[in-house]
């Protein structure tokens, strides 16, 4: 294996494109969100051996060409877009309209060197695409019912129905997969059962955080809230002056955790006292629900850390 360099380079990516701000170069480099285009940017980056590449997490977009990256061999750092938009408004190089380019990722990469991004598992990458897929599946059923109420003709509603039958067994074999998957791996199965232990967290929550946040128990509750999104960050912009307010992140992992919490709030003694107490200072309740999902992950990350279930765990961590 070649010696690293010490550089660090940036890639901004969309759907169509990669910019790509390399070291040695005044102007980013263009490449297309294709194969061919992958192909050619991992060929540069296998010669000239990046001490780590960064990129944004921007929901999607950049699943491959990690997974590309890594089967490369080449040190990447996949960082929430919130914390290098902060950085470059420190710096005084962003506007607030501005868009973040390859560039500053580039330099946020130097200045701040950002945590590597292990590389997924071969069963990690298949739960996260299931999951994935279980995401759509249910939308889909919920568009379809939706549709449902305002259809007359009788020959149109049945086609709905047999389209919703259809995505209802989609679900109960994802459902299936994503079981199997999980009992096959040994870490995953032990992972779902400290998770599952937790009053709010049901088998669905618990396989989501195994496929999409493989990083649960190996970081900080700093650094976890940060990579999830709900760490409390000051933003002084306009009408949000003094407010806290959470973004970036990954979302996924929010919205899977947003109702086990609301059933945390019922069913879970530490979290229901913690939320109290925050509305009866006289937070809003959203922000205190907030505050209760961000507790709920940091108590999930010291149980898996310390690979102890709920009974043992019920201290205020």
């Amino acid at each position: 294996m070649h010696q690293h360099n010490t550089e660090d380079v940036g890639i901004d990516i969309s759907k169509a494109k990669f910019d790509v701000s390399f070291p040695d170069r005044s102007k980013s480099v263009v490449y297309k969100n294709t194969p061919a285009g992958r192909k050619k940017l991992i060929a540069t980056l296998m010669k000239l051996q990046p001490k780590r590449v960064c990129l944004e997490a921007t929901g999607g977009w950049e699943n491959r060409l990690v997974a590309c990256l890594h089967k490369h061999q080449i040190p990447v750092s996949v960082v929430n877009p919130r914390l290098i938009r902060d950085f470059a408004r420190a710096k005084n190089q962003l506007a607030k309209t501005d868009e973040i380019d390859a560039r500053i990722i580039r330099e946020y990469a130097e200045v701040m060197d950002p945590r590597l991004t292990p590389p997924l598992t071969e069963a990690q990458q298949k739960m996260r695409e299931f999951t994935s897929r279980r995401e759509q599946t249910s939308k889909m059923i919920i568009q379809e019912k939706n549709r449902l109420e305002t259809i007359v003709d009788q020959d149109v509603i049945k086609m709905i129905e047999q389209s919703i039958a259809f995505h209802k067994e989609q679900l109960r074999l994802i459902e299936k997969e994503l079981k199997a998957l999980i009992d096959a791996d040994e870490e995953s199965r032990k992972r779902s059962k400290i998770l599952q232990s937790v009053p709010g967290i049901a088998s669905i929550t618990a396989t989501l955080l195994i496929s999409d946040l493989p990083e649960l128990g190996s970081l900080n509750r700093k650094q976890i809230s940060r990579l999830v999104g709900v760490a409390p960050t000051n933003r002084d912009s306009g009408t949000l002056r003094g407010r806290r307010t959470i973004g970036g992140g990954r979302v996924r992992i929010r919205n899977g955790l947003y109702m086990p919490t609301v059933v945390a709030l019922r069913h879970n003694p530490i979290i229901s006292a913690f939320y109290k107490r925050l509305v009866k200072n006289g937070k809003p309740k959203m922000v205190a629900l907030v505050a209760a999902m961000r507790k709920l992950l940091i108590i999930l990350n010291t149980m898996v850390k310390e690979g102890k279930q709920w009974e043992a765990n019920v201290r205020n961590s």
